[in-house]
């Protein structure tokens, strides 16, 4: 009986270690990603860096349920000094413009909805 929990164990750590493990990568990927567009704000002969978010049915899905009733298929475009203002204030007009009573929730759903934003940014150069 003992040896049993033994082994549930010893599969239950690793397994559990390597989750740990992948989120973080993820995580650290994410900050190199965001470090990488904050490097890329105006060269000398770009003035403004614009950006178009426009609240389609795969950018609702990603943001879930933290954007509060989004108006569907609305973009808009906004220019600022760097590939994430723009993605902010874009997100901030679109998708994250109702206030939700929970506070955190707003703050997650501009987080999620400017990860979107930049990695269309970034697919697209």
């Amino acid at each position: 009986m003992v040896d049993v929990w033994w082994a549930l164990l010893g599969a239950a750590v690793p397994a559990i270690l390597g989750g740990q493990a992948v989120r973080a990568n993820r995580k650290r990927a994410e900050e190199r990603r965001i470090k990488s567009a904050r490097g890329r704000e105006k060269a000398s002969d770009e003035i403004f860096v614009c950006e178009r978010v426009c609240t389609s049915k795969r950018l609702l899905n990603k943001v879930g349920a933290f954007s509060k009733d989004p108006t569907p298929e609305t973009c808009v475009t906004v220019c600022g000094v760097s590939e994430i203002d723009a993605c902010a204030d874009a997100c901030a007009r679109t998708v994250c413009v109702n206030q939700h009573q929970v506070p955190n929730w707003n703050d997650i759903c501009l987080r999620r909805c400017q990860t979107e934003c930049l990695k269309l940014s970034s697919s697209s150069s």
